[in-house]
């Protein structure tokens, strides 16, 4: 049986999701989300009893993304608004992973101590033992900060790192890419 190209693209970018750590029944906060090339495969692999925040500060791509949800008959994405960048609107404790994909870098967050604060609201929602997965792209070692100073802002912000996938890291429709995703465990 032949499978199209879009079916394996769909299927790779919630097998990607799978094996950074993304279970079913999990809730899992995509921040800066854009219009969802993560949020609809994760809803997918979290189900009906789990749940995806969808947080991005473009009140287009949002709406785009719940539209898409909805045409896909997913309805575990809940829609946040990013109207201040220095308070994430979730209860403390209540996600269980935040990915932080192609946002944690000089043109969204330039200062550090912009970074420190968004590292102490991604601490304060996560569970006990939860996960901050870092796709630390626009990290060049000549922009502030590169990827060691984020490493280490997130380790002093007590995080430990638990592990490194290195490969497929998006698919897409046309996109797909290969880098390194890291995740860091509270």
């Amino acid at each position: 049986m032949e499978i199209s190209l879009d079916r394996w693209k769909s299927d790779s970018a919630e097998n990607i999701m799978r094996h950074i750590g993304i279970d079913r029944g999990q809730k899992i906060l995509d921040f800066g989300c854009g219009s969802g090339n993560y949020t609809i495969p994760i809803a997918k692999v979290v189900g009906g009893q789990g749940v995806v925040y969808a947080l991005d500060e473009n009140e287009e791509d949002l709406n785009k993304l719940m539209n898409e949800a909805k045409s896909m008959g997913l309805e575990n994405i809940v829609k946040l608004e990013a109207s201040d960048k220095s308070r994430i609107p979730l209860s403390t404790e209540s996600v269980d992973m935040v990915l932080l994909y192609d946002i944690l870098h000089y043109y969204y967050f330039p200062e550090e101590t912009d970074r420190r604060q968004l590292l102490r609201e991604i601490y304060r929602v996560l569970k006990p033992n939860g996960i901050l997965s870092l796709y630390p792209t626009h990290l060049e070692t000549n922009k502030v900060p590169n990827l060691e100073e984020v490493r280490r802002e997130i380790e002093d912000s007590s995080f430990t790192k638990e592990s490194e996938y290195s490969g497929l890291t998006m698919a897409h429709e046309d996109n797909t890419e290969i880098g390194l995703v890291i995740s860091f465990r509270k």
